[in-house]
């Protein structure tokens, strides 16, 4: 890893402009059988086994709170008294509870609380002392504490949403430390699609959760979703203390062709951890709010799809557990698939110089919003056609993916050495909507079932147009003043 005077020597005079200059590489480093590529999967997998403990329970609460056995054969008696019996055993092992849709939707909610505790104490503490040990523990934490979930349930509504809340806190150390990993290992231009590979594993993992989930509430019980996935988060973060570094210098296996592209690669970027925050002047930073208003108004959207795609198609359209989770699987489904090639398109347009970067974070951001916004709003009125109603969905939550190269990216133009803390910044935006839209959501659902669905896309909509115009004219890709290296001078 490149030294701060290395840095300044290569930076020379360079401005920093909107387009990324970067002194060339081998062109042999270049290729996805790198270990930088290698970090980004692995970081995909852990990604993937903490959404899954996250989206666990939006799948499994219509099983929490309804019968979820298929009814019983009337063909003979035999076969009526078996099933009865296998009913009660199951019913005997995963109980149903009497929760009210404004209680589901605090419990829902409940995750994100305890992520304004951690997200940006933990992105400050990541960008000083390194990321590894703190994405390796707050998933294991969260990957224990999962295996809990079903015994709060049992035991209160209360003891669940303070466990779910613990759980927030050990996964928003995760994430808000995770971009800084990339400030070491990312070149420039391929920071798009390596982000994009990584964060894409959280899209698999609602996806797996969502196509297997259903399937296992109706035959091994709402419970074991739970049990599995917990197991898998263990064993992801036994592999992440094992393989990963916190930078390139000191990997053992990293060849040194690959070593040297990306040492030179972000040698012009000052990224330099500092202990010191400029709090003031941050508060003042229009691009910095532009892009904090846009993050917390495209969450809101998408907490209020992610959280109740299955929910609406059980209880609108009338599917069972089972489809209703596949349905919403192909969703996410979608959206992983899309986010890569998202990624991998902006840096392609970005190497072959087609777009500078602030057409690009503006341009893509302005895609993602408007086509998420489109499409959900017309919901209600397309309700009578399943084929319909899921390409709506489809295309209202791949949308988001433009998003993920757009505004969510922004913060690691503007101040690269405080990428940890400003991405906990963002996550607290995120999760305040991770809070906020579930319970409003459930809200206007338990006033109205027919009209509530309406008054939330519309309300999503009436909450992204906003902060898309103010990301438009505020946002900028410059590093700002704030963010640099300031000299030392005596009073």
């Amino acid at each position: 890893m490149s030294t701060r005077a290395e840095a300044m020597a290569t930076r020379g005079e360079h401005s920093g402009g909107t387009n990324v200059c970067v002194v060339s590489p081998p062109a042999a480093t270049k290729g996805f059988c790198s270990v930088r590529h290698g970090l980004a999967f692995l970081l995909h997998f852990c990604n993937f086994a903490m959404n899954a403990q996250n989206t666990a329970l939006n799948i499994t609460l219509p099983a929490m709170v309804n019968a979820s056995a298929p009814p019983c054969p009337a063909n003979t008696s035999d076969a009526r008294d078996a099933c009865n019996e296998t009913l009660l055993g199951r019913r005997a092992a995963d109980p149903v509870y009497d929760w009210s849709p404004y209680i589901q939707g605090v419990i829902l909610g409940s995750f994100n609380y305890g992520s304004f505790l951690a997200s940006i104490p933990s992105g400050y503490v990541a960008g000083i002392f390194g990321a590894k040990y703190l994405i390796g523990t707050g998933l294991f934490v969260s990957s224990v504490l999962n295996f809990f979930v079903p015994w709060a349930a049992d035991t209160g509504v209360a003891l669940l949403i303070v466990l779910r809340a613990v759980q927030g806190v050990s996964q928003g150390m995760i994430v808000s430390s995770q971009y800084v990993i990339w400030i070491n290992w990312a070149p420039p231009l391929e920071r798009n699609q390596l982000i994009s590979i990584s964060a894409s594993g959280s899209m698999l993992g609602s996806c797996t959760v969502l196509l297997a989930g259903g399937f296992l509430c109706e035959t091994l019980g709402w419970t074991s979703v739970f049990y599995i996935f917990g197991g898998t988060g263990c064993a992801c973060a036994c592999l992440w203390f094992s393989l990963v570094y916190e930078d390139p210098a000191h990997h053992p296996f990293i060849s040194a062709g690959e070593r040297d592209y990306i040492v030179h690669s972000l040698a012009q970027q000052d990224h330099v951890p500092s202990l010191s925050l400029p709090i003031k002047a941050m508060i003042k930073s229009l691009p910095l709010w532009s892009i904090m208003l846009s993050i917390f108004c495209v969450f809101w959207h998408a907490y209020v799809i992610l959280t109740y795609t299955p929910m609406y198609l059980h209880t609108v359209l009338e599917l069972d557990f089972k489809d209703s989770g596949f349905l919403s699987a192909m969703v996410l489904g979608a959206t992983y698939i899309y986010s890569i090639l998202v990624g991998m398109l902006a840096d392609t347009l970005l190497s072959r110089k087609i777009l500078s970067l602030i057409v690009l974070r503006r341009l893509f951001t302005a895609i993602g919003v408007s086509l998420a916004i489109g499409f959900s709003v017309f919901l209600p009125w397309v309700s009578d056609s399943l084929s319909v109603t899921m390409a709506f969905l489809v295309l209202s939550f791949t949308s988001f993916s433009f998003c993920q190269v757009g505004s969510f990216v922004n913060f690691m133009d503007l101040a690269p050495r405080y990428t940890g803390v400003l991405k906990g910044l963002s996550q607290f935006f995120s999760q305040l909507s991770g809070v906020l839209a579930p319970t409003v959501s459930g809200f206007l659902i338990s006033q109205d079932s027919e009209s509530g669905w309406r008054n939330i896309f519309l309300l999503s909509a009436v909450i992204n147009i906003p902060g898309l115009l103010f990301f438009l004219a505020f946002s900028r890709v410059e590093v700002q003043d704030w963010a640099r290296d300031q000299p030392l001078t005596r009073l």
